[in-house]
């Protein structure tokens, strides 16, 4: 006899890094390497007015590719070395999760747009582990009580468990999105006519697991992205 138990816990994150991307081009190493590391400097100067020390914050160097362009000679287009890009990360590490919103101006202030992401850190996964097998444990005892109550089996100790799988869901994977509008339908004879479709804004929102699927949900109301931890057990048990 099987005793199957799925537990979702919804945790906030309790430390965040945010990880944003600069790029220079230059006709030569040297001159993109000049304007990335006034850029960085710019950045971090401005980083800490907002109390982000210095050990906070790394910069990764990323890639530096030539670039190419075009040269016209007559009907002829012939490729040629134009310069270089210089592409590095600069990493944020941070508690305060009201904070991103302040990175995003300062980044824009220094001419940064690229946000590249935002990881979500939660530190005791021990203690998130330990939950769940516990709720999960409550769970299997609720439902072999149960069933002997209500279908007459009787269950014979001990129990082994059978299999076991846990997950982990972060925001950054769990987002969805939409576009808010209506666009009329062109038939025959429209269809000869090329269409230029206006410019439809696209709606992004934080959708989480829910409920379905799950016999225990801890933590249940979610009014922030959080990461989300699961467990499934399968427990064996002898039955007469």
């Amino acid at each position: 006899m099987f005793v199957e138990a799925n537990v979702l816990m919804n945790v906030k994150a309790d430390e965040y890094v945010a990880v944003f991307g600069i790029s220079k081009e230059g006709a030569t190493v040297q001159e993109c390497a000049d304007k990335m590391d006034a850029a960085v400097k710019q950045f971090t100067t401005a980083l800490r007015a907002l109390n982000i020390p210095e050990t906070n914050i790394f910069v990764d160097f990323i890639t530096q590719p030539r670039t190419y362009g075009f040269e016209f000679t007559g009907d002829i287009a012939r490729e040629k070395l134009t310069g270089f890009e210089l592409k590095k990360n600069v990493s944020i590490h941070f508690s305060d999760r009201d904070l991103i919103d302040r990175l995003v101006v300062v980044a824009a202030n220094q001419e940064i747009y690229d946000l590249i992401k935002v990881d979500y850190i939660v530190k005791d996964l021990a203690a998130i582990q330990q939950r769940l097998m516990q709720e999960a444990s409550v769970i299997t005892k609720e439902k072999i009580a149960n069933y002997e109550q209500l279908l007459g089996v009787k269950i014979q100790p001990p129990a082994q468990i059978y299999a076991q799988r846990s997950g982990v869901h972060y925001p950054t994977e769990l987002y969805d999105s939409y576009v808010a509008a209506e666009s009329e339908g062109t038939q025959s004879p429209a269809s000869r006519y090329t269409v230029q479709r206006a410019r439809k804004g696209r709606t992004f929102y934080f959708n989480g697991l829910d409920s379905s699927g799950f016999d225990k949900v801890v933590n249940p109301v979610i009014v922030e992205p959080v990461v989300q931890f699961t467990l499934y057990l399968k427990v064996r048990y002898s039955s007469y």
